[in-house]
């Protein structure tokens, strides 16, 4: 019980925190899309099928938007110097590792919301699809699974900003490249179990990464 407690106190923190200040989602929302307007500009008079660029360009956009999230989350505890009470919580070190992945999971998700429409009106595809939803929650959850690990690998180091996209993405490429190949398929119309060994390899990544995170983040907290 104390587990689930520990975790929405922590949730529950952040979400406030961002409710008062609003920065991480607005943040996220204009840099993606600042990504998918230039993107949709470069391509316009080099590509004549939108949808054969779209999915990159979406990944991109929600990919480097993700990585401000990541930095953001552990890096306000630690200028705020609430990191060491965190570390004294009378509970496993996992519960802050998980209340900060469903906050970053959160946010992306909301700034998602925002940006898909655009993205959609300025690339000319539909979004209004189950399966598209399900793919880029599947990669949103295995991208945040091992961008807050690292998170809070780098918050650390001097040079963070730089750091975790060094570490994160290497990781990161099977989810980024099951995310694009599965949404690309989505939008070419094809069926749903053409697309299941994408979603397979989708929810097997992101199972992996959170449970290697769990079993690591007493570690990496310690380091």
């Amino acid at each position: 019980m104390n587990f689930w407690r520990g975790i929405t106190a922590i949730l529950r923190k952040d979400v406030l925190t961002e409710l008062r200040s609003k920065e991480t989602v607005s943040t996220l929302s204009v840099f993606a899309l600042l990504v998918v307007v230039i993107f949709n500009f470069a391509f316009e008079l080099r590509v004549e099928n939108a949808h054969q660029i779209a999915p990159g360009v979406l990944w991109v956009a929600l990919a480097f938007a993700g990585v401000l999230a990541f930095n953001r989350s552990f890096l306000l505890e630690r200028e705020g110097g609430c990191m060491e009470g965190l570390r004294l919580m009378p509970m496993e070190r996992s519960v802050i590792y998980v209340g900060k992945l469903l906050a970053n999971i959160l946010f992306m998700l909301l700034a998602e919301a925002i940006i898909l429409p655009i993205f959609a009106a300025l690339f000319d595809v539909p979004i209004l699809n189950a399966a598209l939803w399900m793919v880029i929650v599947l990669g949103t959850i295995g991208f945040a699974a091992a961008g807050t690990l690292f998170a809070a690998m780098a918050v650390n180091t001097r040079a963070r900003e730089v750091m975790l996209p060094i570490l994160l993405f290497p990781i990161a490429v099977p989810v980024l490249i099951a995310s694009t190949k599965s949404t690309a398929q989505i939008l070419d119309g094809q069926p749903l179990f053409e697309i299941y060994a994408w979603i397979r390899l989708l929810l097997a990544f992101d199972v992996i990464f959170i449970v290697l995170a769990l079993l690591s983040f007493e570690h990496v907290l310690e380091e």
